[in-house]
């Protein structure tokens, strides 16, 4: 089990960025969360196996249609137990 907090930059907000990242995250069977923040970015965590993960940050730099993603920062964090699903959060 592996989790990863990422921050996602550029035109990532009004342009289906998180729904299209919800999509992607059940559709690779991966639990977490992903939102909106104040300054422009994305923020967001997945947790799964190592190569759903892995295939996750892969996708993250080409994100939705009409994004932009100048750079993505992650780091390893430690899992959450319990989790079983991916949310959008508000």
């Amino acid at each position: 089990m592996k989790r990863i907090h990422a921050v996602v930059y550029g035109r990532v907000q009004g342009v289906f960025f998180r729904q299209t990242t919800l999509e992607q995250a059940k559709k690779l069977g991966l639990s977490g969360w992903v939102r909106n923040l104040a300054d422009g970015t994305v923020e967001a965590e997945f947790q799964g196996d190592q190569e759903a993960v892995g295939r996750m940050l892969d996708w993250l730099p080409r994100g939705s249609i009409e994004s932009s993603v100048v750079r993505v920062e992650s780091r390893e964090k430690e899992p959450v137990s319990g989790e079983s699903e991916f949310i959008i959060k508000w």
